[in-house]
This record gives C-alpha cells, structure tokens and sequence, in this order.
C-alpha cells in the first residue's frame, strides 16, 4: 500500500505556496495596510489563525462560491464553517433580512414570527420550547447555567475532541491524563469544573457519573470538529439513560449537525435529551443561535426567569438576542430552505463526494477512508474510521491539509479547516462535486 511521499508534499506545498501568493497580491497589501488597526491584519483573529497561508481578502460571494479581491473564484466546500450552508446569496434569506431592516432591526420587545420559529423547530425537532441567542457559545453557556441551578451541581463533562464554542467552561483538552486549557486566558482553575472521557465509551462515563458532580453531559450526536466521528449503534440512548440514572442532564449541541438531516441528527436518530442547541445561523449567514428544552427544564427557566432589579433568576438573555433580523431569517431558514427536499439534495451530493473520495484512495492504493455523514465527507488517513477523538485526531495531518487546501484553492475549490471536511451545501451542484473530485484527485497523485 501507498502512502504521503513526505519529499513530495513538501515540494508541492512551497511550490502552491508561491502560486497563491502571486495570484493573491491585493490580498496581502490589505493585509499589510490592516496590521496598522487590526491584530494581524483581520478584524478578528481567528480569521488569520485558521489558515497556514496569508488570510484573502473577500470580495463578495455567490451561491456556492466567493471572490477574493484579486478577482480569483473559489467553490467553498468549507461553507464558512457551515455558517452559510445556504448559499452566500440566498433570495429567500436576502428577502428575509430586508424586510427586517424595513420593520426595524430590533426592539428588545417580540415579534410574531419568533413563535412561528419555534413552533417549527418544536415540531421538528420534538424538543418543546426553545430561546434565542447570537451563538452557539452562547447558547451553550446558557444551558450549562440552567443545568448547574437546577443540579446544584458544578462540573460539566465533554468527550475527547469536543468543541462547543468558544467559552471558558469548554476549552479544555485531556492530556497525559491532565485536563488543562488549550487556550490562553481561562481564569484559574477552570479545569477543575470539567470531566474529560472518550467518545463511544460507556464505562468511562458512568465512572464519571456515579460521582454524583456532573451537572451536564454535554455533546455533538457526531462529533464534527475533529474530522469526523460517529456513535456507536443506541450509544446515544444508553447515555441519555446513565444521564437520567445519575441525575445528570444531557444536551445535544447540534450546532453543525443540524446541517447533516432534517430535523438534525436529533429527528433522524430518534434521539432524547433535556436541551439541544442550534447554531452558525442555521447556515443561512445571519448571526443566531437557539437552544431548546424539556417541558420539565422549561418550567423551572420559567419559575426561576430573572425579573430586572426585583428578583434575582438564571443569568440568560443578551440586548440584541431574538432581533428581527435574526428572527426573520430563521422563519425563512426553516420554511423555505431547510425542506426534506433539500436536505435529500445535499445528502446524494455527499454521497457522491465521500464514494468519489474513496475510489480515488482505493485505486491509488492507498490505506484510507472516506469519512461521511450526509452532506459531509473527509479524509481518515487511517485503515478504520475513528471512533472517538483520539482516533480521529491521527488523521489531521497538518503537512498533508495545508499543502491541499493551498493546491485546492490554487485550482478554485476552498477545502475544509483542518479539523473539518469538505462538506456539500444547499448551493452546491454536481458540477461542483465532481470539479472537488477532480482537484483532489490531481493533487493525491502529486504527492503519492
């Protein structure tokens, strides 16, 4: 069996590399003129962090693609971290956030299509009641104060190779054994309040249950930030069944997942949960999140709702959370957009992509896996598809990523962050699956 020709991957990476930087000099110069008011050059640093190669500069997007200032096209099969899984120019959504701005952006006060949202997702879903935020983050941040005030519990647990937003109670990683900050800036003592256990291992976390601590369990049904990685067959039920045993609760961040079926894993599972979060704007590009809950977690939100200088309740709620824009685009997200039709589209493309993928592993020989789940696809630069983070984490190979999404985006294709996959939007075509495959394929031959 073949494998990555290291010589030859580093050879097509300086060579891509100098190819990107000449077909993208007015990005660097905005750069270099960003650097004087802006950290790196970007207005958040993320965007400079993601990359190995120097940040582009955005002109404006198109259906499934976007231009750089330089006038280069790129197909995005990162779709923004499947923040704009609907295209970057939806009509439905274009409609949805101009009719907001005409109403008024926002009022601190509801409005009507805020129940028409959740009743659709209530239906949905199953989940019963549902709030507004900005983010994912925030979503989550609420529910893990929900979950600690009714628990009285302190600690939340995570399985190895999560990632739910970028909050202080989350950005943990287990090491050695050690569960320690992978970031900088978390207050002191922040890794006291997580457990950290294995995907896909149900006696590692009863072990961590039975202590009685755990105020929430908290997971993606499959993780999606780090590569890809699926539960096991009734996994999911059995740990929302130790959750019940212990007197933990149990929340399903579906931030990404939602994007993989209709209803999200949540519907296609037949999964059970105290909470379950939505976020990156349900893919349509607008800025929100939501979170839902039980009858029974919603009931003491309800009994314990924070009344402004008279009584003291769950720290929850933000000044620009449920705004018009947001709640618009959501009505317009789930009625227009998010149909099971559209859903099956998106899922046979990522069928196409993830069977393309492996037949180009299996005829050059090479001991891989497609990784797949809907409209999802990926790299398992393994023989077997992992089963929790650990696993999947030996598949990012940072040489190997960074030399393909350079020799990808060279050729018109935008390629996945390293933790992800290229992933199938509601704006894709067939032409551009079959374009990614071929690129792909150019570029596996390269460096093999």
């Amino acid at each position: 069996m073949k494998a990555i020709n290291r010589e030859k991957l580093s050879a097509v990476s300086a060579a891509e590399l100098a190819v990107f930087n000449a077909r993208t000099v007015k990005s660097e110069a905005l750069l270099q003129r960003g650097k004087k008011s802006m950290v790196k050059g970007v207005p958040m640093s993320w965007m400079y962090g993601l990359y190995r190669h120097h940040s582009l500069y955005v002109s404006h997007g198109d259906g499934s693609c976007f231009f750089d200032v330089d006038g280069n096209r790129y197909t995005d099969f990162n779709v923004v971290d499947l923040a704009v899984t609907m295209g970057f120019n939806n009509p439905h959504i274009q409609k949805a956030v101009a009719e907001g701005m005409h109403r008024g952006a926002h009022f601190l006060l509801p409005i009507e299509e805020a129940i028409d949202v959740c009743e659709n997702l209530a239906q949905r879903t199953g989940v019963p009641f549902w709030q507004f935020t900005l983010s994912a983050s925030g979503a989550n941040t609420e529910v893990i104060r929900i979950a600690r005030t009714i628990t009285r519990r302190n600690k939340i647990l995570v399985f190895e190779g999560h990632y739910h937003g970028h909050i202080d109670d989350t950005m943990l990683e287990k090491s050695d054994g050690t569960i320690r900050p992978y970031v900088l800036g978390l207050p002191a003592g922040a890794a006291k309040g997580v457990e950290i256990v294995p995907f896909n291992d149900l006696a590692a976390l009863e072990e961590k249950l039975q202590t009685g601590d755990i105020a929430l369990v908290l997971t993606e049904p499959a993780l999606s930030n780090c590569t890809l990685v699926l539960p096991e067959p009734g996994y999911l039920d059995q740990v929302y069944a130790l959750c019940q045993r212990y007197g933990t609760l149990f929340c399903l961040d579906e931030a990404h997942n939602f994007s993989f079926a209709y209803g999200g894993l949540t519907k296609a599972w037949q999964l059970k949960s105290d909470f379950l979060v939505l976020g990156k704007g349900l893919g349509s590009g607008i800025p929100f999140a939501l979170y839902g809950m039980s009858s029974e977690v919603a009931s003491f939100v309800d009994a314990h709702t924070q009344i402004d200088l008279e009584q003291p309740g769950i720290a929850a709620g933000g000044t620009t959370y449920a705004n018009t824009l947001s709640v618009l685009a959501a009505k317009a997200a789930l009625e227009q957009v998010l149909t099971p039709e559209n859903y099956d589209r998106t899922n046979a493309l990522g069928l196409t992509l993830a069977q393309g993928l492996q037949q180009h592993f299996d005829q050059l020989e090479l001991p891989w896996k497609a990784l797949h789940l809907g409209p999802r696809s990926g790299y398992c630069l393994q023989p077997q598809l992992p089963k929790n983070g650990a696993e999947a984490y030996a598949s990012i190979d940072i040489a190997f990523i960074s030399a393909r999404k350079l020799f990808m985006a060279n050729r018109g294709c935008w390629d996945a962050m390293a933790t992800a996959g290229p992933q199938i939007s509601f704006a894709h075509t067939a032409t551009d699956v079959e374009r990614y495959l071929s690129v792909a394929r150019e570029f596996l031959e390269a460096i093999c």
